[in-house]
């Protein structure tokens, strides 16, 4: 699955005051330690695309947060080599990315590229950096086609996929008593594929789709829709939304008085870190996600701890995805030894990593995309509580993928 060494690539590493470690170099394909002979190392360079304004700014900034405080749980070292930030707003908007992906790798020159949050940003930066490009992780886009279609040696990805979003959400709700649904989502790339999932287990297990209703993105404007769903009367509507946008949705669902009468899931974003903001509207809400608040294990009670501690703010299922973005690649730069240009060591060192991670054993694909397990949660408290295991070890079929 490893790609070969490709030695010009992040040679400029070792350029140590201005000229090439040759020794270094020839270190490097052998994996032996590396060779900074003369002076100080350079910096290893780590590019962040991740939005701070806009509807998922709060996403963006949890998922920094979280992966810069890994990195200063292990002294701010990568393979004992300082690092040098690179930070760029993505804003969310796919107009952008192209650009600002072009920035970070071209006129930066990084070392690592880690981002984004929305999907279509994804699609555009991974094209770009697949392949030669710098090594890729991505803590949140969830579309199916980063690693499927787009996979590459290069690219990982400590999220999701749509299909681990959608899929587990059939059974879960069948489990549940509901037959009848109906599935409301923001009409994009993700959002549909999370609908497209959800049906894969939910029709053939005897469920119904009573309608789909995808609805504008990113418009919170949802009174028409929730007007329509409570004329169709379903047992449950299964949804996607995030951010601001899920603040407003299950404020709204519970403004409608449709809580009595349609049972409310989606997939974790619905609710994942919206506490505070959705109050009681959000109580008894269910939804699928790899990670809650509450799962009782040492290494989430740590993690949490640290993640107040370090930022004043609760962490959630972003600030999970950063922390083990940061962990992914102090295990490739550890084994390497900070050695940059060994690249195809440090790629099959990240491949076979296994992570104690807060949200459970976290493993990788031949894709690259997590094996994880998926929760059913409900909002009691205020707080995103484990019902009970969704599905073990759920990976993703990574339809059209290369790595082999």
């Amino acid at each position: 699955m490893s790609e070969k060494n490709e030695t010009g690539i992040s040679r400029r590493d070792f350029v140590i005051k201005g000229s090439v470690a040759t020794a270094g170099l020839a270190a490097a394909s052998v994996l032996g330690p590396a060779s900074f002979a003369i002076g100080g190392q350079a910096r290893v360079k780590v590019g962040i695309l991740l939005p701070y304004t806009g509807t998922y700014a709060k996403l963006g900034t949890n998922i920094r947060d979280a992966m810069k405080l890994r990195f200063a749980e292990a002294g701010n070292k990568l393979g004992g080599r300082e690092i040098e930030f690179v930070d760029i707003d993505s804003e969310a908007k796919p107009a952008k990315a192209q650009q600002l992906t072009d920035k970070l790798i071209r006129k930066e020159n990084v070392d690592f590229l880690v981002g984004p949050v929305h999907s279509v940003v994804g699609m555009a930066m991974v094209k770009m950096a697949r392949g030669k490009g710098p090594i890729t992780v991505i803590p949140n886009a969830g579309a199916d086609q980063l690693t499927g279609v787009l996979c590459a040696p290069n690219v990982f990805r400590t999220s999701f996929s749509s299909y681990q979003m959608g899929f587990p959400g059939g059974p879960a709700v069948l489990e549940d008593g509901h037959k009848r649904v109906v599935l409301m989502y923001w009409n994009y790339g993700f959002g549909k594929q999370v609908a497209a999932a959800f049906k894969k287990s939910f029709l053939p297990a005897g469920g119904t789709i009573v309608k789909e209703i995808p609805t504008p993105f990113p418009k919170v404007d949802f009174q028409a829709y929730l007007t329509e769903l409570a004329a169709l009367k379903p047992d449950a509507v299964y949804t996607f939304y995030a951010g601001g946008g899920a603040v407003k949705f299950v404020k709204d669902f519970a403004a409608a008085g449709l809580k009595k009468s349609i049972k409310l899931y989606g997939a974790g974003f619905l609710t994942e870190g919206l506490g505070a903001a959705q109050g009681d509207a959000a109580e008894g809400v269910r939804t699928i996600l790899h990670y809650a608040d509450t799962l009782d294990n040492p290494a989430n009670h740590r993690f949490r701890k640290a993640f107040r501690d370090a930022t004043g703010a609760r962490a959630d299922v972003y600030a999970v995805q950063g922390y083990d973005a940061g962990e992914l690649i102090l295990r490739g730069m550890n084994a390497v030894k900070g050695d940059t240009g060994a690249r195809a060591e440090m790629i099959r060192a990240m491949e076979s990593a296994e992570i104690d991670s807060p949200r459970g054993r976290l493993r990788f694909s031949q894709s690259h995309n997590p094996i994880h397990d998926i929760y059913l949660r409900e909002v009691v408290n205020g707080e995103n509580r484990v019902v009970r295991v969704a599905a073990r070890d759920q990976d993703d079929p990574a339809t059209g993928c290369s790595n082999a």
